[in-house]
């Protein structure tokens, strides 16, 4: 569409609105003549549509909606490596069909197909704990499970719930190795993959596992953040706590 619009201009200035950080600016850009590809362009660097597989953490039903929060981390640009700013975003069911399984500097990743056969959901923020919006309805199979807080998290065993194959998520073992209360980065927690099934079939944490439940004792303690890329049995975990009171104040201001 950008590419028209500046081709329809002949040459003449066009406006062009953008948002820089948190403020509306309108310049004027002087298009210029490409004859190799004989058309005018303005050389400006438009990042299109993005699209990749995370995984939900959890749903909170709600009188008016169901909310979901997932992720755990926000959604970056490749190139600049910051956030990328929502206009709008959709979710789409994802039919797991692959795994490229995670070594020493290498991580690996979940690989699918998109299914927009229906209404899934709708994105609304994207933010520093994770990706928040409404889903179209809550899905078949439900374990209802309560928020477990940060002073309630002990080093030991635990489980990850994720999906290697088709649509169904399974449980795997870890081990939590570290709490850290006070980290500012949000890596809150270390987790160690213990699964013999999930270490050989992915060789433990791997990219769109981001936003796997951390589940001790019954409660819902955090996500999945990250892998150790030179160790992916390893990886950093968000309190659920955190993701939850930014899900609550993102979805209200949204």
């Amino acid at each position: 569409d950008l590419q028209e619009a500046v081709a329809e201009s002949a040459g003449k200035p066009v406006t062009v609105t953008l948002l820089r950080g948190d403020s509306q600016l309108a310049v004027q850009v002087q298009p210029a003549y490409a004859a190799l590809l004989n058309r005018w362009q303005t050389g400006m660097w438009v990042r299109d549509s993005t699209a990749g597989i995370g995984t939900v953490t959890y749903y909170t039903p709600g009188e008016q909606d169901v909310q979901f929060a997932g992720l755990g981390h926000p959604v970056c640009d490749a190139d600049t490596g910051g956030p990328i700013p929502l206009a709008s975003g959709d979710v789409a069911a994802v039919d797991v069909t692959e795994v490229t399984k995670g070594t020493a500097g290498k991580p690996g990743a979940l690989h699918g197909r998109f299914d927009r056969s229906a209404d899934t959901g709708t994105l609304l923020a994207n933010t520093a704990c994770g990706v928040f919006g409404v889903m179209a309805h809550l899905p078949e199979k439900q374990i209802m499970l309560p928020l477990g807080l940060s002073q309630e998290i002990r080093r030991g065993k635990a489980e990850i719930w994720s999906t290697l194959s088709g649509t169904e998520p399974q449980p795997y073992t870890v081990e939590i190795e570290e709490i850290r209360r006070n980290d500012p980065s949000m890596r809150d927690l270390v987790i160690h993959v213990t699964d013999e099934r999930l270490l050989e079939a992915a060789g433990g944490i791997v990219q769109g596992m981001s936003g796997s439940p951390i589940v001790q004792d019954g409660r819902l303690v955090g996500a999945v953040t990250h892998v150790f890329v030179k160790d992916p049995t390893r990886g950093y975990g968000i309190f659920a706590e955190n993701m939850d009171t930014e899900r609550a104040a993102s979805l209200l201001a949204a």
